[in-house]
């Protein structure tokens, strides 16, 4: 095994999203995660082929049947093993298959017990089922993203991956830090609202000092400035623009061919219309193409807006192998990257069950008592 983390042994509960995600980035950096999966037909909300699930990647499966005694058994005498824990159930389910903290702490006071939910462990919606969408709406983050006519959800990256997963990881490795002076695990409540919340920090500065307005599509960083925002093409594809610095604005305007003596100032909020009419007529003079001919690696802060196709072809992309293709399955690679220790993709997504008799043995234990 390789990466800053090998030898680190992880058991992942069942789940979907935000705690799968947190496993693979985990395995990504070498732990050994062993996801425990359900027996029988499961409605996981998404069906695809076990080579697809990629957050599944660099793991090893075991499958139990949680509702059999001898299976909690076996998991807590994982967990006697494990450095860590990662489950997502709704509060209370972990408590009642026998499994919760308090009792996988006794068993191993060192367990680093990592809960990921979307309410949180209590208040008056934790009992109640929930998704990205929903956690994000609570925390203002959903009502600042869109345009003026109504929010968009900005995929699950905010609340279940942002605010979830990359929390989690945070949290869990914090853990095992202290854990290195107390010598004593602990329980880690990653929610999601209060990590997309966390997210939102700087917008929350900024409306408490006048900056930033609920009018959404009016602010700085939403689409409402002219030359922060993103700008359709000759062909039908887009560009994004971030010319927020005024040296970085004036090269924009320069590379655009407009008249800075003629245009509105760049912070004339009540011209803003204006100044965006004109930038984006001159961007449907050309294909996407040629302005990344004219822009692409300038101080404008330009990107071509690329597809989930176009992206890993890119040429910056490419020359710094931010896609790997395992399998034949284009993927992004592990990230962060370490100069002595790198991450790297182990093995492919298991089917369910596969590696699980080689993980116990690995840990310790007879594959005899699955």
């Amino acid at each position: 095994m390789s990466g800053p983390l090998s030898g680190l042994k992880v058991i992942e509960m069942p789940a979907i999203g935000p705690v799968p995600f947190c496993g693979m980035l985990l395995a990504d950096l070498g732990a050994d995660v062993l996801r425990i999966d359900r027996t029988g037909d499961v409605d996981l909300g998404l069906p695809i082929e076990p080579k697809y699930e990629l957050l599944g990647r660099g793991k090893r499966s075991l499958a139990l049947d949680l509702k059999d005694a001898k299976a909690i058994g076996l998991t807590l005498d994982l967990m006697a093993k494990a450095d860590v824990v990662l489950e997502g159930f709704r509060p209370g389910v972990m408590e009642r298959l026998g499994l919760g903290p308090d009792v996988a702490l006794q068993r191993n006071p060192k367990l680093v017990y990592g809960r990921m939910t979307g309410w949180g462990q209590e208040g008056p919606m934790a009992p109640a089922a929930g998704h990205d969408i929903n956690y994000i709406a609570l925390t203002g983050a959903l009502h600042a993203i869109g345009n003026v006519g109504q929010p968009v959800p900005p995929l699950n990256l905010v609340g279940d991956f942002g605010g979830g997963s990359l929390y989690l990881a945070m949290g869990v490795l914090a853990a095992l830090y202290e854990r290195q002076q107390s010598g004593r695990g602990q329980v880690v409540d990653a929610a999601m609202v209060d990590g997309a919340a966390s997210l939102m920090t700087m917008f929350y500065g900024m409306k408490a000092a006048g900056l930033w307005s609920d009018n959404r599509g009016t602010n700085m960083l939403d689409g409402g400035a002219p030359w922060y925002g993103t700008f359709e093409c000759k062909d039908g594809r887009f560009v994004a623009i971030g010319s927020i610095e005024g040296k970085f604005y004036a090269e924009l305007i320069q590379k655009l061919g407009l008249d800075p003596a003629i245009l509105p100032k760049q912070h004339d909020r009540k011209r803003w219309p204006s100044l965006q009419a004109a930038i984006a007529a001159t961007f449907r003079t050309k294909t996407r193409d040629e302005w990344c001919a004219i822009m692409e690696g300038s101080d404008i802060c330009f990107a071509p807006v690329l597809s989930l196709e176009e992206a890993p072809k890119h040429a910056h992309m490419a020359a710094r192998q931010s896609f790997v293709a395992p399998d034949g399955v284009t993927q992004p690679a592990p990230a962060p990257r370490f100069s002595r220790t790198p991450g790297t993709i182990r093995n492919a997504p298991p089917k369910r069950g596969e590696g699980g008799e080689a993980a116990l043995r690995d840990w310790g234990l007879a594959a005899k008592d699955a």
